[in-house]
């Protein structure tokens, strides 16, 4: 048994120039060109796609290899998977080759053999190269070159993955970097195998779906609960690019965008403990990469603007002129190539792969002293309770119950109610979870109603483009508008500062 640890990449096939430019480069201990046919087993039922097993016989040089991988984790975009191989004569996998311990617990080999059956295949050239690495590590390169098929139908291949053969992780995203330099590479969500399944059941693609809890429990500690954060908002990030490379979902966007909240969020929220310096270069980055998504709530503005044909201004005697402005804006905003264009960029790939290897690494370690390492180790509940204790008392002083707050106001404070919210989400399953509902439940009916109020601006803007009694109408409707939200917005403020806290 051997474990793979290895990282992915999506290129164009125009890469493989650019590749053999940087292979240049590098110390070459072995290369080779072999052309790989794959074929995927499973049960009718998928059986061993429900226990997170694959199952292939791949064929080259007259060869057959039957290779079983188990179940594995994808760790801040690196992937490590437990892999059995064995030499077979033909092209049916004999699961009985492979040990006992291989399987899970009460997994019935026999009745699994009996039914499998071949369900997609994948069939790519593979150009590959062994390459040494300054600390001694040695990484194998692999360009692939292909197709998946199944059930008539394909789906291009065209990766490039680092599998670490020998020596430290940490070399495996040093060569990645050095790769990525011109940009054109994305780092791979999906394995072949998980490509070809989704083809063979025609599957079209994962929904969109919110930022969840993060899985942390008492047993946690401070600095456990700080890695298990940003792993989750890694992997809801790298989830929701997949979405957008493959149909270009906008709100796919807008969950990468609050990824990169919860990740500046959880820089901010252990800072105390965890040095800033210690993190500067990676918020640095994410700070720019938000700004590249900043003109997405202003595109979903317009898009509630201009639904079902503006139905929203339907009242406005102005109405088409308004829509035919909010759309023409809508064309000067960035577009779906020019943010595939960014997750190829060399920028955004070197942020992704060094934000993983800081997590992997431990990036923050060498920055600390003693005291800050004790902190660590402590238990998360009493750090949690701090935290959500100081996050409440700013939440009270920027939303006081007494005073009357403008339009503009509630505007200001809307990111810093999307901090505090966000902070909260690191510590949430340590809670009761219907204190914890009914406590945060109208500070999320404020967040939307500021987010509604925010969503005017777009016709605030065209002001200027309108005279007479159509900018009349046109105020008075923003001035209606907005006296609405914000007497909603004052009701559930003060409803919210009421509450009693779900922490002790």
């Amino acid at each position: 048994m051997e474990t793979e640890i290895e990282l992915k990449f999506i290129v164009s096939p125009e890469f493989s120039s650019q590749l053999l430019s940087k292979i240049t480069e590098a110390k070459i201990l072995q290369q080779s060109s072999r052309e790989l046919g794959n074929t995927y087993f499973d049960t009718p039922d998928q059986i061993l796609r429900q226990n997170d097993i694959g199952l292939r016989v791949r064929r080259f040089d007259d060869v057959s290899v039957q290779t079983l991988k188990t179940a594995g984790r994808v760790v801040a975009g690196l992937h490590q998977r437990p892999e059995y191989n064995v030499e077979i004569d033909g092209d049916a996998p004999t699961l009985s080759l492979h040990p006992a311990d291989a399987w899970p617990d009460h997994f019935d080999v026999v009745a699994v053999q009996q039914q499998i059956r071949p369900l997609f295949s994948t069939d790519f050239t593979r150009q590959q190269w062994l390459v040494a690495m300054p600390d001694g590590s040695q990484i194998e390169l692999a360009f692939d070159h292909g197709e998946v098929h199944a059930n008539g139908k394909s789906s291009p291949i065209c990766e490039v993955e680092l599998e670490l053969k020998s020596g430290q992780t940490d070399a495996l995203f040093t060569l990645a970097r050095e790769l990525c330099a011109s940009g054109g590479m994305r780092l791979g969500n999906l394995s072949k195998a998980a490509r070809g399944y989704r083809l063979a059941a025609d599957y079209q693609g994962d929904p969109v779906k919110p930022l969840e809890n993060v899985a942390t429990t008492e047993q946690d500690t401070v600095e456990s609960t700080f890695i298990k954060t940003l792993e989750h908002a890694l992997e809801h990030w790298l989830y929701h690019e997949q979405i957008y490379t493959e149909r270009q979902d906008q709100q796919a966007l807008v969950q990468i965008s609050q990824s990169l909240s919860l990740l500046r969020q959880t820089f901010a929220t252990f800072g105390g403990i965890i040095p800033r310096r210690a993190s500067a270069l990676l918020r640095q980055e994410l700070q720019w990469l938000e700004g590249e998504l900043s003109w997405l709530e202003e595109a979903n503005s317009i898009d509630e603007l201009t639904e079902d044909k503006s139905y929203v201004l339907r009242k406005l005697n102005a109405r088409k002129a308004l829509q035919t402005q909010l759309e023409a804006r809508y064309e000067q905003l960035p577009d779906g190539e020019d943010m595939l264009r960014l997750m190829n960029s060399a920028r955004y790939c070197g942020l992704l792969l060094d934000l993983s290897r800081w997590i992997l690494s431990r990036g923050w370690q060498p920055f600390l002293d003693d005291k800050a390492r004790a902190k660590l180790l402590g238990a998360v509940k009493p750090f949690a309770d701090n935290v959500l204790s100081r996050s409440w008392s700013e939440l009270l002083e920027v939303f006081p119950a007494e005073r009357q707050l403008t339009r503009s106001d509630y505007i200001d404070q809307k990111s810093r109610l999307q901090r505090n919210l966000m902070c909260g989400l690191s510590f949430a399953e340590l809670y009761e979870p219907e204190l914890r509902k009914v406590f945060r439940m109208p500070w999320f009916d404020l967040l939307q109603g500021i987010e509604d109020l925010s969503a005017l601006e777009p016709i605030r803007q065209l002001l200027t483009s309108f005279e007479g009694e159509d900018l009349l109408q046109i105020e008075k409707w923003l001035q209606r508008q907005n006296e609405s939200l914000i007497h909603a917005m004052d009701q559930t403020r003060k409803m919210s500062i009421e509450l009693a806290p779900y922490w002790p």
